[in-house]
C-alpha cells in the first residue's frame, strides 16, 4: 500500500487521480501545508524541497521502500509501476512526455501565481495581476486548440498528461479566465471531471479544505517561514 503524504490541491489531486484510476491502494497521510506539516523534519526526508504531494512505495525498485516527491515524477513512476496510462508505444509516450512537462513548467507554475496575485497577495498589484491572468489565458488558448486536435491532450486516449492538467483548470474564475472561450477545452475537461475515478479522488480530504486563512497560516504558505533556513 502506498503511503500518500497530501493535501486537497491540483498537485495533490494529479495523484489521487491517478491512484483511483488504477485501483492502486494507498494510504492517506494528510499534510496540512496552512499549519506547517511540511517543514517538519520528517517529511523534509521524503520531499527536500518541503512541498507535497510526496510518497513512499514499501514495495519499490527492488522490493525495497521507496520515497518520491514531485508530483510529476510520482505519475511517472506510478504509471510504470502499474503499466496504465502511459503508452507503451514511442510516438505517443513522448508525447505524454511533452504535455504531462508542459504542464509542470507552465500550466501549475503560472496558474498557481494567477491564484496567488489574483486571490491571495495582501497587495493588489495591477501590473502583476494583469501579468498573470494574460498568461492564463493564453495557456488556456494553448490547450484548447491542442484539443480540437487531439481527442486528449497527449494523444488518441487519456493517460497521465491529461490527469496532471484538468485539476488545474477546474477554477478558471479564480486564475481570470472565461471558460466559455475555450469549448474545446471545455469539452475535454467536464468530461474527465465526470469519470467516477475523478470524482472520488477529488474528494479526497475536501473536507479540510479552507476558504479563508488565518494569518499563521499565511505566513506559513506565503510568509518568511517558505525561506527559513533549515
Amino acid at each position: 500500500m502506498i503511503d500518500l503524504y497530501t493535501w486537497p490541491t491540483p498537485n495533490g489531486h494529479k495523484i489521487h487521480i491517478m491512484l483511483e484510476e488504477t485501483g492502486t491502494p494507498y494510504r492517506v497521510i494528510p499534510v496540512d501545508i496552512g499549519v506547517g506539516d511540511q517543514f517538519k523534519p520528517e517529511f523534509l526526508k521524503i520531499s527536500p524541497n518541503n512541498k507535497m504531494p510526496a510518497m513512499v512505495d514499501p514495495d519499490g525498485p527492488g522490493g525495497k521502500p521507496f520515497a518520491l516527491a514531485e508530483s510529476g515524477a510520482m505519475l511517472f513512476y506510478l504509471a510504470s509501476k502499474t503499466g496504465r496510462f502511459l503508452p507503451k508505444d514511442l510516438r505517443k509516450r513522448w508525447q505524454v512526455m511533452q504535455w504531462t512537462m508542459f504542464q509542470m513548467g507552465h500550466i501549475g507554475p503560472m496558474l498557481g501565481q494567477a491564484h496567488h496575485f489574483l486571490g491571495y497577495a495582501p497587495e493588489k498589484i495591477e501590473y502583476a495581476m494583469n501579468r498573470y491572468k494574460n498568461e492564463a489565458n493564453r495557456l488556456y488558448g494553448v490547450v484548447d486548440r491542442r484539443l480540437k486536435e487531439s481527442k486528449y491532450l497527449a494523444c488518441d486516449e487519456y493517460t497521465i498528461a491529461d490527469m496532471a492538467t484538468v485539476p488545474w483548470l477546474r477554477a478558471p474564475e479564480r486564475q481570470g479566465v472565461n471558460i466559455d472561450d475555450y469549448p474545446a477545452l471545455k469539452r475535454w475537461r467536464d468530461a474527465i471531471l465526470e469519470r467516477p475515478a475523478v470524482k472520488k479522488a477529488l474528494q479526497v480530504l475536501a473536507e479540510r479544505r479552507r476558504t479563508e486563512m488565518t494569518p499563521q497560516q499565511r505566513e506559513n504558505l506565503f510568509g518568511a517561514a517558505q525561506y527559513a533556513k533549515r
